[in-house]
Protein backbone atom coordinates (compact mmCIF):
# COMPACT_ATOMS: atom_id res chain seq x y z
CA UNK A 1 0.00 0.00 0.00
CA UNK A 2 1.56 3.68 -1.11
CA UNK A 3 2.41 5.69 2.22
CA UNK A 4 0.88 8.92 2.74
CA UNK A 5 4.39 10.58 1.77
CA UNK A 6 5.00 8.73 -1.38
CA UNK A 7 1.18 10.17 -1.90
CA UNK A 8 1.89 13.57 -1.55
CA UNK A 9 4.88 13.14 -3.66
CA UNK A 10 2.88 11.74 -6.18
CA UNK A 11 0.71 14.60 -6.90
CA UNK A 12 -0.59 15.65 -10.27
CA UNK A 13 1.85 18.34 -11.39
CA UNK A 14 5.75 19.23 -10.71
CA UNK A 15 4.28 22.19 -8.59
CA UNK A 16 2.23 19.71 -6.29
CA UNK A 17 5.23 17.27 -6.30
CA UNK A 18 7.52 20.30 -4.98
CA UNK A 19 5.21 22.17 -1.92
CA UNK A 20 4.83 18.30 -0.83
CA UNK A 21 7.94 17.00 -0.46
CA UNK A 22 8.99 20.35 1.33
CA UNK A 23 6.05 20.38 3.69
CA UNK A 24 5.00 16.38 4.33
CA UNK A 25 7.26 15.22 7.17
CA UNK A 26 6.54 18.98 8.79
CA UNK A 27 2.30 18.23 8.62
CA UNK A 28 2.73 14.74 10.31
CA UNK A 29 4.27 16.07 12.63
CA UNK A 30 1.80 18.56 13.38
CA UNK A 31 -1.05 16.18 13.57
CA UNK A 32 1.07 13.69 15.47
CA UNK A 33 1.54 16.62 18.10
CA UNK A 34 -2.06 17.30 17.81
CA UNK A 35 -2.93 13.77 19.54
CA UNK A 36 -0.11 13.60 21.49
CA UNK A 37 0.11 16.69 23.45
CA UNK A 38 -4.01 18.27 23.44
CA UNK A 39 -4.39 17.27 27.16
CA UNK A 40 -1.03 16.55 29.25
CA UNK A 41 0.63 19.75 28.39
CA UNK A 42 -0.91 23.30 29.19
CA UNK A 43 -3.01 24.52 26.00
CA UNK A 44 -1.28 21.34 24.47
CA UNK A 45 -4.38 20.91 21.90
CA UNK A 46 -2.85 24.05 20.21
CA UNK A 47 0.91 23.29 19.44
CA UNK A 48 0.40 20.41 16.39
CA UNK A 49 -2.69 23.36 14.85
CA UNK A 50 -0.21 26.01 15.35
CA UNK A 51 2.57 24.29 13.29
CA UNK A 52 0.18 23.54 10.82
CA UNK A 53 -1.23 27.15 10.59
CA UNK A 54 2.42 28.29 10.11
CA UNK A 55 2.73 25.39 7.22
CA UNK A 56 0.08 26.18 5.41
CA UNK A 57 0.76 30.24 5.52
CA UNK A 58 4.36 28.86 4.15
CA UNK A 59 2.69 26.79 1.33
CA UNK A 60 -0.08 29.98 0.66
CA UNK A 61 3.10 32.06 0.23
CA UNK A 62 4.94 30.31 -2.12
CA UNK A 63 2.25 28.07 -3.89
CA UNK A 64 -0.57 29.80 -3.79
CA UNK A 65 -2.40 28.49 -6.51
CA UNK A 66 -1.55 24.85 -5.42
CA UNK A 67 -3.53 25.19 -2.19
CA UNK A 68 -6.21 27.35 -3.57
CA UNK A 69 -6.94 24.63 -6.34
CA UNK A 70 -6.91 21.56 -4.04
CA UNK A 71 -10.40 21.35 -3.22
CA UNK A 72 -13.49 19.81 -4.67
CA UNK A 73 -17.52 20.29 -4.57
CA UNK A 74 -17.57 18.54 -0.96
CA UNK A 75 -14.24 20.46 0.19
CA UNK A 76 -15.59 23.30 -0.32
CA UNK A 77 -18.85 22.57 1.24
CA UNK A 78 -16.71 21.74 4.61
CA UNK A 79 -14.80 25.11 4.05
CA UNK A 80 -18.20 26.58 4.17
CA UNK A 81 -19.68 25.51 7.09
CA UNK A 82 -16.56 26.15 9.08
CA UNK A 83 -16.67 29.86 6.94
CA UNK A 84 -20.01 30.21 7.70
CA UNK A 85 -20.11 29.56 11.39
CA UNK A 86 -17.66 31.92 12.12
CA UNK A 87 -19.28 34.93 9.95
CA UNK A 88 -21.88 34.76 11.43
CA UNK A 89 -20.46 34.38 15.22
CA UNK A 90 -18.25 37.53 13.95
CA UNK A 91 -20.96 39.42 12.42
CA UNK A 92 -22.98 38.61 15.65
CA UNK A 93 -20.50 39.95 18.15
CA UNK A 94 -20.56 43.09 16.20
CA UNK A 95 -23.79 44.36 16.13
CA UNK A 96 -24.75 42.91 19.47
CA UNK A 97 -22.06 44.92 21.15
CA UNK A 98 -19.99 41.12 23.06
CA UNK A 99 -16.26 41.76 23.90
CA UNK A 100 -14.36 40.70 21.53
CA UNK A 101 -12.74 38.19 23.66
CA UNK A 102 -15.80 35.72 22.47
CA UNK A 103 -14.14 36.07 18.92
CA UNK A 104 -11.58 33.25 19.84
CA UNK A 105 -14.15 30.69 18.37
CA UNK A 106 -14.83 31.85 15.23
CA UNK A 107 -11.15 33.16 14.58
CA UNK A 108 -10.31 29.14 15.67
CA UNK A 109 -12.65 27.87 12.86
CA UNK A 110 -11.38 30.57 10.08
CA UNK A 111 -7.72 29.12 11.09
CA UNK A 112 -9.04 25.26 10.58
CA UNK A 113 -9.50 26.60 6.90
CA UNK A 114 -5.96 27.10 5.29
CA UNK A 115 -4.58 23.71 7.39
CA UNK A 116 -7.46 22.01 5.65
CA UNK A 117 -6.36 23.40 1.79
CA UNK A 118 -2.78 22.21 3.30
CA UNK A 119 -3.77 18.56 4.03
CA UNK A 120 -5.99 18.13 0.57
CA UNK A 121 -2.63 19.01 -0.65
CA UNK A 122 0.28 17.24 1.28
CA UNK A 123 -1.87 15.06 3.68
CA UNK A 124 -0.08 13.33 6.76
CA UNK A 125 1.34 9.76 7.41
CA UNK A 126 -1.70 8.19 9.12
CA UNK A 127 1.12 6.39 10.76
CA UNK A 128 2.26 9.70 12.58
CA UNK A 129 -1.77 10.67 13.25
CA UNK A 130 -3.12 7.42 14.66
CA UNK A 131 0.61 6.98 16.63
CA UNK A 132 -0.10 10.50 17.99
CA UNK A 133 -3.91 9.64 19.45
CA UNK A 134 -2.80 6.61 20.78
CA UNK A 135 0.11 7.74 22.72
CA UNK A 136 -2.08 10.85 23.80
CA UNK A 137 -4.68 8.17 24.92
CA UNK A 138 -2.64 6.38 27.12
CA UNK A 139 -0.78 9.30 28.49
CA UNK A 140 -3.82 10.97 29.74
CA UNK A 141 -5.50 8.13 30.78
CA UNK A 142 -2.90 7.15 32.78
CA UNK A 143 -3.02 10.76 34.00
CA UNK A 144 -6.32 10.78 34.82
CA UNK A 145 -5.95 7.80 36.90
CA UNK A 146 -3.42 9.15 38.94
CA UNK A 147 -5.27 12.18 39.43
CA UNK A 148 -7.97 10.37 40.87
CA UNK A 149 -6.58 7.33 42.59
CA UNK A 150 -2.95 8.87 43.54
CA UNK A 151 -3.61 12.99 44.38
CA UNK A 152 -7.55 12.16 45.29
CA UNK A 153 -8.94 14.69 43.42
CA UNK A 154 -12.94 14.74 42.71
CA UNK A 155 -12.83 14.61 39.34
CA UNK A 156 -9.39 14.52 37.01
CA UNK A 157 -9.05 17.40 34.98
CA UNK A 158 -6.13 17.94 33.79
CA UNK A 159 -4.98 21.51 32.06
CA UNK A 160 -8.54 22.30 30.95
CA UNK A 161 -12.27 22.63 31.76
CA UNK A 162 -13.25 19.22 33.76
CA UNK A 163 -16.17 18.06 31.12
CA UNK A 164 -14.09 19.45 28.27
CA UNK A 165 -11.06 17.11 29.41
CA UNK A 166 -13.44 13.94 29.66
CA UNK A 167 -15.19 14.46 26.61
CA UNK A 168 -11.95 14.81 24.45
CA UNK A 169 -10.48 11.63 26.18
CA UNK A 170 -13.73 9.90 25.02
CA UNK A 171 -13.02 11.08 21.36
CA UNK A 172 -9.70 10.24 21.21
CA UNK A 173 -10.32 7.15 22.64
CA UNK A 174 -13.38 6.47 20.04
CA UNK A 175 -10.76 7.78 17.02
CA UNK A 176 -8.26 5.49 18.55
CA UNK A 177 -11.03 2.54 17.68
CA UNK A 178 -11.78 4.01 14.35
CA UNK A 179 -8.36 2.99 13.23
CA UNK A 180 -8.63 -0.37 13.06
CA UNK A 181 -9.80 -0.96 9.50
CA UNK A 182 -6.25 1.01 8.85
CA UNK A 183 -4.19 -1.40 11.25
CA UNK A 184 -6.15 -4.46 9.42
CA UNK A 185 -4.84 -2.96 5.98
CA UNK A 186 -1.18 -3.24 7.23
CA UNK A 187 1.30 -6.33 6.47
CA UNK A 188 2.60 -8.61 8.80
CA UNK A 189 3.43 -8.08 12.06
CA UNK A 190 3.21 -4.09 11.70
CA UNK A 191 -0.54 -5.59 11.60
CA UNK A 192 -0.57 -6.91 14.82
CA UNK A 193 1.17 -4.61 16.56
CA UNK A 194 -1.01 -1.75 15.48
CA UNK A 195 -4.49 -3.08 16.49
CA UNK A 196 -3.34 -3.68 19.64
CA UNK A 197 -1.96 -0.56 20.10
CA UNK A 198 -5.07 1.00 19.16
CA UNK A 199 -7.20 -1.22 21.57
CA UNK A 200 -4.86 0.07 24.20
CA UNK A 201 -5.34 3.52 23.18
CA UNK A 202 -8.87 3.53 23.06
CA UNK A 203 -9.21 2.00 26.43
CA UNK A 204 -6.83 4.73 27.97
CA UNK A 205 -9.22 7.17 26.43
CA UNK A 206 -12.49 5.60 27.72
CA UNK A 207 -10.39 5.36 31.40
CA UNK A 208 -9.54 9.29 31.12
CA UNK A 209 -13.25 10.04 30.66
CA UNK A 210 -14.25 7.66 33.26
CA UNK A 211 -12.03 9.26 35.71
CA UNK A 212 -12.78 12.86 35.02
CA UNK A 213 -16.55 11.99 35.80
CA UNK A 214 -17.93 13.70 32.63
CA UNK A 215 -21.51 11.75 32.59
CA UNK A 216 -22.57 13.63 29.46
CA UNK A 217 -19.63 11.96 27.45
CA UNK A 218 -21.17 8.84 28.51
CA UNK A 219 -24.45 8.74 27.03
CA UNK A 220 -23.08 8.85 23.50
CA UNK A 221 -20.83 5.64 24.10
CA UNK A 222 -23.38 3.07 22.59
CA UNK A 223 -24.05 4.91 19.74
CA UNK A 224 -19.99 5.14 18.18
CA UNK A 225 -20.36 1.63 19.43
CA UNK A 226 -23.29 1.10 16.66
CA UNK A 227 -20.84 3.19 14.36
CA UNK A 228 -17.93 0.58 15.24
CA UNK A 229 -19.30 -2.32 14.92
CA UNK A 230 -21.62 -0.89 11.44
CA UNK A 231 -18.42 -0.41 10.34
CA UNK A 232 -16.20 -2.96 10.95
CA UNK A 233 -18.51 -6.05 12.02
CA UNK A 234 -17.67 -7.81 8.96
CA UNK A 235 -14.85 -7.05 8.00
CA UNK A 236 -12.64 -7.19 11.42
CA UNK A 237 -11.73 -11.15 12.82
CA UNK A 238 -13.77 -12.43 15.20
CA UNK A 239 -10.98 -12.83 17.44
CA UNK A 240 -10.33 -9.09 17.17
CA UNK A 241 -13.45 -7.94 17.70
CA UNK A 242 -13.85 -10.25 21.05
CA UNK A 243 -10.48 -8.71 22.03
CA UNK A 244 -11.88 -5.47 21.76
CA UNK A 245 -15.05 -5.42 23.11
CA UNK A 246 -13.50 -7.63 26.00
CA UNK A 247 -11.19 -4.80 26.90
CA UNK A 248 -14.22 -2.58 26.68
CA UNK A 249 -16.20 -4.23 29.03
CA UNK A 250 -13.84 -5.28 31.10
CA UNK A 251 -12.50 -1.56 31.77
CA UNK A 252 -15.43 -0.02 32.30
CA UNK A 253 -16.74 -2.86 34.70
CA UNK A 254 -13.43 -2.25 36.01
CA UNK A 255 -14.13 1.67 36.34
CA UNK A 256 -17.57 1.20 37.62
CA UNK A 257 -16.58 -1.56 40.53
CA UNK A 258 -14.24 0.33 42.23
CA UNK A 259 -15.16 2.60 45.18
CA UNK A 260 -12.27 5.11 44.45
CA UNK A 261 -13.11 6.06 41.05
CA UNK A 262 -16.27 7.30 42.33
CA UNK A 263 -18.32 6.52 39.04
CA UNK A 264 -21.23 4.58 40.69
CA UNK A 265 -21.58 7.77 42.93
CA UNK A 266 -21.70 9.90 39.54
CA UNK A 267 -24.63 7.66 38.26
CA UNK A 268 -26.66 7.70 41.18
CA UNK A 269 -25.85 10.84 41.70
CA UNK A 270 -27.38 11.99 38.43
CA UNK A 271 -30.37 9.86 38.71
CA UNK A 272 -31.34 11.41 41.89
CA UNK A 273 -30.81 15.02 40.68
CA UNK A 274 -33.45 14.50 37.77
CA UNK A 275 -35.73 13.24 40.64
CA UNK A 276 -35.14 15.82 42.43
CA UNK A 277 -35.77 18.61 39.96
CA UNK A 278 -38.98 17.07 38.66
CA UNK A 279 -40.59 16.85 42.05
CA UNK A 280 -39.75 20.05 43.78
CA UNK A 281 -37.87 21.51 40.76
CA UNK A 282 -34.76 21.87 43.03
CA UNK A 283 -32.15 23.32 41.23
CA UNK A 284 -28.74 22.83 44.08
CA UNK A 285 -27.70 20.10 42.60
CA UNK A 286 -25.59 19.45 39.18
CA UNK A 287 -28.45 18.20 36.99
CA UNK A 288 -31.19 19.96 38.50
CA UNK A 289 -28.96 23.35 37.93
CA UNK A 290 -28.72 21.97 34.13
CA UNK A 291 -32.65 21.54 34.04
CA UNK A 292 -33.35 25.11 34.97
CA UNK A 293 -30.72 26.58 32.92
CA UNK A 294 -32.60 24.73 29.89
CA UNK A 295 -35.71 25.87 31.04
CA UNK A 296 -34.54 28.97 31.61
CA UNK A 297 -33.15 29.53 28.00
CA UNK A 298 -36.71 28.08 26.46
CA UNK A 299 -38.18 30.77 28.27
CA UNK A 300 -35.74 33.22 26.69
CA UNK A 301 -36.24 32.05 22.98
CA UNK A 302 -40.23 31.97 22.99
CA UNK A 303 -39.70 35.87 23.86
CA UNK A 304 -36.99 36.43 20.96
CA UNK A 305 -36.36 33.41 18.65
CA UNK A 306 -34.89 35.10 15.54
CA UNK A 307 -32.03 37.35 16.16
CA UNK A 308 -30.65 36.24 19.39
CA UNK A 309 -29.62 37.90 22.79
CA UNK A 310 -26.09 37.61 21.94
CA UNK A 311 -23.78 37.46 24.97
CA UNK A 312 -24.22 39.81 27.12
CA UNK A 313 -28.03 40.42 26.35
CA UNK A 314 -28.21 36.43 27.35
CA UNK A 315 -26.61 37.89 31.06
CA UNK A 316 -29.27 40.31 31.42
CA UNK A 317 -32.04 38.45 30.90
CA UNK A 318 -31.07 35.77 33.41
CA UNK A 319 -30.47 38.23 35.79
CA UNK A 320 -33.86 39.55 34.96
CA UNK A 321 -35.83 36.51 35.36
CA UNK A 322 -34.18 35.65 38.27
CA UNK A 323 -35.02 39.09 39.85
CA UNK A 324 -38.34 38.27 39.36
CA UNK A 325 -38.51 34.72 40.79
CA UNK A 326 -38.93 32.74 37.17
CA UNK A 327 -35.54 31.14 37.56
CA UNK A 328 -33.63 29.81 40.43
CA UNK A 329 -30.67 31.36 41.80
CA UNK A 330 -28.70 28.59 41.44
CA UNK A 331 -28.08 29.49 37.68
CA UNK A 332 -26.87 33.10 38.31
CA UNK A 333 -22.88 32.16 38.05
CA UNK A 334 -23.23 30.22 34.79
CA UNK A 335 -22.83 31.96 31.04
CA UNK A 336 -24.21 29.29 29.15
CA UNK A 337 -27.25 27.50 29.82
CA UNK A 338 -24.94 24.08 29.36
CA UNK A 339 -26.74 22.92 25.91
CA UNK A 340 -24.83 24.05 22.86
CA UNK A 341 -27.66 24.29 20.58
CA UNK A 342 -29.65 26.47 23.28
CA UNK A 343 -26.86 28.30 23.67
CA UNK A 344 -26.55 29.18 19.57
CA UNK A 345 -30.43 29.80 19.48
CA UNK A 346 -31.03 32.22 22.41
CA UNK A 347 -27.73 33.86 21.52
CA UNK A 348 -27.32 34.05 18.09
CA UNK A 349 -30.68 33.69 17.43
CA UNK A 350 -31.67 30.86 14.60
CA UNK A 351 -29.33 31.44 12.09
CA UNK A 352 -26.68 30.89 14.68
CA UNK A 353 -28.72 27.44 15.70
CA UNK A 354 -28.57 26.39 11.81
CA UNK A 355 -25.47 27.36 11.08
CA UNK A 356 -24.11 24.97 14.36
CA UNK A 357 -25.95 22.20 13.07
CA UNK A 358 -24.83 22.49 10.05
CA UNK A 359 -21.56 22.65 10.85
CA UNK A 360 -21.85 19.25 12.33
CA UNK A 361 -24.54 17.49 10.31
CA UNK A 362 -23.15 18.45 7.13
CA UNK A 363 -19.38 16.66 7.80
CA UNK A 364 -21.35 13.49 9.47
CA UNK A 365 -23.32 12.61 6.33
CA UNK A 366 -20.37 13.26 4.14
CA UNK A 367 -18.46 11.20 5.82
CA UNK A 368 -21.30 8.34 6.47
CA UNK A 369 -21.23 8.31 2.91
CA UNK A 370 -18.01 6.51 3.03
CA UNK A 371 -18.50 4.20 5.58
CA UNK A 372 -18.84 1.00 2.96
CA UNK A 373 -15.34 1.98 1.41
CA UNK A 374 -14.37 -1.07 0.37
CA UNK A 375 -10.84 0.21 0.93
CA UNK A 376 -10.35 -0.38 4.66
CA UNK A 377 -7.62 2.94 5.12
CA UNK A 378 -10.76 5.11 3.43
CA UNK A 379 -13.32 3.43 5.57
CA UNK A 380 -11.14 4.11 9.00
CA UNK A 381 -10.80 7.73 8.31
CA UNK A 382 -14.73 7.40 7.26
CA UNK A 383 -15.39 6.04 10.52
CA UNK A 384 -13.22 8.34 12.51
CA UNK A 385 -14.78 11.66 10.38
CA UNK A 386 -18.80 10.20 11.74
CA UNK A 387 -17.07 9.95 15.17
CA UNK A 388 -16.02 13.02 15.53
CA UNK A 389 -18.88 15.27 14.85
CA UNK A 390 -21.32 12.59 16.43
CA UNK A 391 -19.75 12.72 20.07
CA UNK A 392 -19.29 16.66 19.40
CA UNK A 393 -23.90 16.09 19.16
CA UNK A 394 -23.96 14.34 22.17
CA UNK A 395 -21.48 16.02 24.72
CA UNK A 396 -23.58 19.08 23.58
CA UNK A 397 -26.34 18.07 24.80
CA UNK A 398 -25.52 18.57 28.20
CA UNK A 399 -22.45 21.41 27.94
CA UNK A 400 -21.36 24.11 25.55
CA UNK A 401 -18.23 22.33 24.40
CA UNK A 402 -16.97 25.54 22.20
CA UNK A 403 -17.10 27.66 25.39
CA UNK A 404 -13.47 26.60 25.78
CA UNK A 405 -10.82 26.54 23.58
CA UNK A 406 -9.76 23.15 23.69
CA UNK A 407 -13.52 22.15 22.53
CA UNK A 408 -13.11 24.39 18.88
CA UNK A 409 -9.53 23.28 18.60
CA UNK A 410 -10.15 19.84 18.84
CA UNK A 411 -13.31 19.71 16.50
CA UNK A 412 -12.47 22.23 14.09
CA UNK A 413 -8.77 20.70 13.50
CA UNK A 414 -9.52 16.97 13.55
CA UNK A 415 -12.44 17.95 11.09
CA UNK A 416 -9.59 19.40 8.98
CA UNK A 417 -6.98 16.84 9.25
CA UNK A 418 -9.73 13.73 8.74
CA UNK A 419 -11.74 15.19 6.04
CA UNK A 420 -8.30 16.26 4.04
CA UNK A 421 -6.80 13.15 4.48
CA UNK A 422 -9.52 11.25 3.79
CA UNK A 423 -10.14 13.25 0.28
CA UNK A 424 -6.60 13.43 -0.40
CA UNK A 425 -6.73 9.36 -0.16
CA UNK A 426 -10.34 9.25 -1.97
CA UNK A 427 -8.10 11.07 -4.79
CA UNK A 428 -5.06 8.65 -4.76
CA UNK A 429 -7.42 5.74 -5.12
CA UNK A 430 -9.13 6.85 -8.39
CA UNK A 431 -6.09 8.03 -9.71
CA UNK A 432 -5.00 4.19 -9.23
CA UNK A 433 -7.85 2.55 -11.14
CA UNK A 434 -7.73 5.04 -13.80
CA UNK A 435 -7.23 3.08 -17.26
Amino acid sequence: MPSYDSLARSASSPVDADVSSVTSRPVSCGVFLFGLLSLVVPSGYSIGPALLVLLSGYGLLREPRTLLRAPGKEDVTVIGVMAGLATLLLVSILLQGDAWQTAGVPIRLLLAVPVLLLVLSCPPSLGAMWGGLILGSVLTGSWAMWQKLVWGVHRAGGFTNTINFGDICMLMGLMCLAGLGWAMSQAGARRRYWILALLVGGAFGIIGSLMSGTRGGWIGFPFAAWVLYRSYGEVISRRVLRLGVFMCAGVIALMVMTPATGIQQRVEAGVSDVTKYVEDRNAGTSAGARLEMWRGALLMIAEQPWLGRGETGYAEARDAMIERGELSRHVQPYEHPHNEFLDAWVKRGVLGLLALLALYLVPLRLFYRRLDSDDLTLRSLAVAGVLLPLTFLDFGMTWVMFSQASGVMVYAFWLAIVWGTLRAHERRLETLQAP
